[in-house]
């Protein structure tokens, strides 16, 4: 937008977005809005509009179009005109009355809020905003939703607002808090019997708590920090207030997590809470689920925080076990949605038990474990009335799966055996009982199945027993989880042979029902894989299995986990009897492939009958899991079969090329097809290359480029193979350097980065002299240069490995002869491009990088600096020199001696961890 539009105009785009019944009329009206708003002309139009106060969209417009420029855009206007704007928001607040929508007054407070934030000139910006505000009740909400949201503010990812500046901020905050608090107190003396403000009252309080602005001295023996109990209190709270008090209570104990520093707070808190169980209980029988759920949120918290107290002093003091009892009492609500709640808790408690390692605090948190897992198995009861199998997809179905993982995590409290031996006696106790009690035993005892010792001889061989005696008759829901118990047995079965047969009687009978067909192929599986030398003779059984998988009622999953199974198998027989086994489990697949390629033309529908990834998948899963030993000079069994494999992977390629998804599947299929072969897939290497060279130049598919980094991986040190793979390189270059160079191609493209990386990793990795001398190493180093800000994870994670080992080059001697010319080619390299290397490295840190990713880049800067601390000293020196050390609204980003802290604690580094931990301290100086 060259020149600012007139209010005419303006008015007539949001009339059109807003009430023109023409779909097109609207998508030009809000693109056109769009430009608008991120153009410099916004600020003024917005102040215009809201002056002008036409209509509520023209007003919601122009308050939302302030509060986004000054989160995004801050740094588009002069300091001068901070305090005119500040002003102009100012006055705009004061003609806020009751009647303005809630929309706009939530626009304009948080422009406001982040206004102060910004603007480090406003000094006292809190104190300023009482005193304009506080004494007109009209204007109350307004102000209290400003003193809500600045806090919620600080951490905003948008504004930036740097470590210095929300450290300067919070002083500021605690400094105004005595002010803050005489407020809130007024209010609720006030306004009693008005929840509204009472809410917005527990809101700001709630929101102060939770940066830790509110110093204990000033709330603890004040009313004010008793309103939020007495409003949980009483049974006829209204839900919006009662959540409001219980998100307030909740960030106070937040808050408390170190005892340390607050214990006359925790105290106070913990005796606030402790006048809340019968609440908890009137809210069970009013069925009041929302208010269930926030009592829970409150004693789930609440047992966060004093956790440490809870291991370190059990059932003393604010370890005090009666926060146990409340919190087993929630998981004994009839909703599960409230027992999840407390999950967290239970994680967290059952990792520092772990952690501890003592059999006697074991001991101690026993009863409340075994209560927990029994309550769990009761939420895990499906409807009496429902039919078929258990469903994992629905909500109840996604809970049993996260019990299940609750209940492999605490388990070991109890131990496997008596779990499994509890959930057995409730599974005689129910026998004649309903069916919903038994298949919830048997899914818990699925869950600690594969904790059980090997060799525990009493309980098991029971279980096995009444398993597989079960009648035809049993609810299919029950023999799916006797059969889902089994694969998770696998490892007992394993050393029980003697079970084996019946085991697969039993699993071959659930092969042939429908429902039950995907679990009994999936405990097959298990079985198979784990058992594997006991299943060679059961081998041909399993190719008649596998032949006939057409006619059961599988899953695409379950069948890949059968042939997975049988592969693993195969992989242990006798070398003629691998060749015969692997033809016979290809042929199965390749007839129907082979008929689809030459068969069908037209769209392929992803899962449709003419999807060929069925059968590419089902191969690959054929290869992957079929290993056999092969000695040194051997002929590799698979070989013969591979070879007869290709021309159809190969014509697959040619005739899906323009389907990513189908020519993704096709590589992955050749992939393990090599990797089954090792170097015994040279035959393929020139009609492989050829191929995906070709077809490259056309799709820039960057699975191509991962199947070359295999066989760079396999071939890189062959010498007579080293120029064709470095072609390779260079023709898949041309293509790839053109997409990433397009506007935003980087970003566009993650996996042709991720890809292209891995393949400059194993030619770093298998043939540095080679890679590094071609012509192609300079390029290829500028463009991972460019990448280090992609803030994808796994392409940067292959951008940085690449750097790292690129760089190890120079160092890392390992009595090879190419060593100098190694050493020689990266440190020409490293001066003419380690400067903006090191340049681009802290910049990506600092303003694209996610902290996570962090470490990943410290650790080519530190390989960096092994080679030559001196020469890094000075790039990284001029690279601090560029940054800006101070924001758009006036504050200090990084003082100079941060900058030279920083640069020292670098520089003086003999390890990778002080220089990954002192760039994240340092980036958070910029966020």
């Amino acid at each position: 937008m060259e020149q600012a539009p007139t209010l005419d105009t303006v008015n007539q785009a949001l009339q059109a977005l807003y009430n023109n019944p023409d779909v097109v009329g609207k998508e030009k009206a809000s693109v056109w809005l769009g430009e608008l708003q991120r153009s410099v002309f916004a600020w003024q139009i917005a102040d215009q509009l809201l002056r002008l106060n036409q209509s509520l969209e023209s007003c919601y417009f122009a308050a939302q179009t302030m509060r986004t420029k000054i989160q995004y855009a801050f740094h588009e206007l002069p300091q001068a005109s901070h305090q005119s704007l500040r002003d102009s928001l100012l006055e705009h607040a004061g003609k806020i009355t009751p009647d303005t929508p809630a929309v706009i007054v939530t626009q304009l407070s948080l422009a406001l809020a982040d206004l102060a934030l910004e603007m480090a000139t406003w000094k006292d910006a809190v104190s300023d905003l009482i005193q304009k505000f506080g004494s007109n009740m009209q204007q109350l909400p307004f102000l209290l939703e400003v003193l809500t949201v600045m806090p919620e503010e600080i951490n905003s990812r948008s504004l930036r607002l740097g470590a210095n500046r929300r450290t300067e901020i919070t002083e500021e905050l605690a400094k105004s808090c005595p002010l803050v608090i005489q407020l809130l107190a007024a209010c609720v003396d006030s306004v009693e019997g008005n929840h509204r403000v009472q809410a917005k009252v527990f809101r700001v309080l709630g929101s102060w708590f939770s940066v830790g602005a509110i110093p204990s001295d000033s709330i603890l023996n004040t009313k004010l920090l008793q309103a939020p109990f007495q409003a949980l209190a009483s049974r006829e709270c209204p839900s919006h207030l009662h959540e409001a008090a219980t998100d307030c209570v909740c960030s106070a104990l937040y808050c408390t997590e170190s005892l340390s520093k607050n214990p006359a707070m925790a105290q106070h808190l913990f005796e606030g809470v402790l006048t809340l169980p019968t609440a908890y209980h009137l809210s069970v029988a009013d069925e009041d689920s929302d208010k269930s759920v926030n009592y829970c949120r409150i004693f789930t918290e609440m047992a966060e925080s004093f956790l440490e107290s809870i291991v370190s002093t059990p059932n003393q003091a604010l370890g005090d076990f009666r926060t146990l009892e409340l919190l087993l009492t929630c998981v004994g609500h009839h909703l599960y949605e409230v027992a999840e709640i407390t999950f967290n808790f239970w994680y967290r408690l059952s990792e520092e038990l772990y952690q501890l390692n003592s059999v006697d605090m074991n001991e101690i948190f026993k009863p409340y474990i075994q209560r927990l897992i029994v309550a769990l198995s009761r939420h895990c009861q499906m409807e009496p009335d429902h039919e078929g199998v258990p469903d994992d997809t629905g909500d109840f179905g996604e809970f049993r799966l996260r019990v299940s993982e609750l209940i492999k995590d605490v388990v070991f409290i109890v131990g496997s055996s008596s779990c499994f031996s509890q959930m057995f006696e409730n599974l005689k106790n129910q026998a004649s009982s309903s069916w919903d009690l038994s298949e919830s035993s048997l899914f818990v005892m699925s869950a600690v199945a594969k904790n059980i010792l090997p060799d525990e001889n009493e309980i098991v061989p029971q279980v096995l027993e009444a398993v597989l005696s079960l009648p035809n008759t049993a609810h299919v829901a029950v023999q799916y989880s006797s059969i889902q118990l089994i694969g998770e047995l696998c490892e007992w079965i394993e050393r029980h042979p003697q079970y084996l047969d019946p085991v697969l009687q039993y699993l071959l009978a659930g092969l042939q029902q429908p429902p039950l067909a995907s679990i009994s192929a999936n405990s097959l599986q298990s079985i198979s894989t784990q058992c594997r030398d006991h299943m060679i003779e059961h081998f041909s059984g399993l190719i008649q299995i596998v032949q006939a998988m057409g006619t059961f009622n599988l899953s695409n999953d379950a069948a890949i986990g059968l042939l997975k199974g049988t592969a693993t198998i195969l992989g242990r027989l006798p070398h003629g009897k691998v060749t015969e086994g692997l033809q016979q489990l290809c042929s199965i697949q390749l007839s129907p492939l082979n008929k689809l390629i030459s068969e069908e033309s037209g769209p392929v529908k992803h899962g449709s009958i003419n999807d060929p990834t069925l059968w590419l998948d089902r191969l690959a899963a054929v290869f992957r899991y079929t290993n056999p030993n092969v000695s040194n000079g051997q002929v590799h069994p698979c070989q013969p079969v591979i070879q007869e494999v290709w021309p159809v992977l190969s014509n697959a390629c040619n005739k899906y090329q323009a389907d990513v998804r189908i020519i993704e599947r096709c590589c992955r299929c050749i992939r393990f097809a090599i990797r089954c072969l090792g170097k015994n897939s040279a035959t393929l290497l020139t009609p492989l290359v050829t191929q995906m060279v070709s077809l490259y130049q056309v799709h820039q598919h960057s699975c191509f480029l991962y199947l070359g980094s295999i066989l760079v991986d396999e071939y890189g040190t062959e010498q007579g193979c080293i120029p064709g793979l470095l072609d390779m390189l260079q023709a898949f270059c041309g293509p790839t350097f053109k997409i990433l160079e397009e506007h935003n191609g980087l970003r566009n493209h993650p996996d042709t980065v991720d890809d292209l990386f891995r393949l400059c990793l194993r030619f770093i990795q298998r043939s540095p002299a080679s890679f590094l001398q071609s012509q192609m190493a300079k390029p290829l180093l500028c463009c991972a240069i460019a990448a280090c800000s992609l803030d994808h994870k796994d392409a940067n994670a292959s951008v940085m490995k690449f750097l790292t080992d690129f760089i190890k080059c120079a160092r890392e001697k390992e009595d090879k002869e190419d060593f100098e010319l190694r050493k020689t080619a990266v440190t020409t390299l490293l001066n003419d491009h380690g400067q903006a290397l090191v340049h681009a490295c802290i910049n990506a840190c600092i303003f694209c990088l996610p902290t996570y990713m962090i470490p990943d880049v410290a650790e080519v800067l530190y390989e960096l600096m092994l080679i030559d601390r001196a020469t890094f000293c000075v790039w990284l020196e001029t690279t601090l020199t560029a940054l800006p050390t101070e924001s758009s609204g006036g504050a200090i980003t990084a003082t100079k001696k941060q900058l030279t802290d920083f640069h020292k604690t670098v520089t003086s580094a003999e390890h990778l961890k002080p220089v990954s931990h002192a760039i994240r301290d340092f980036s958070r100086l910029y966020r």
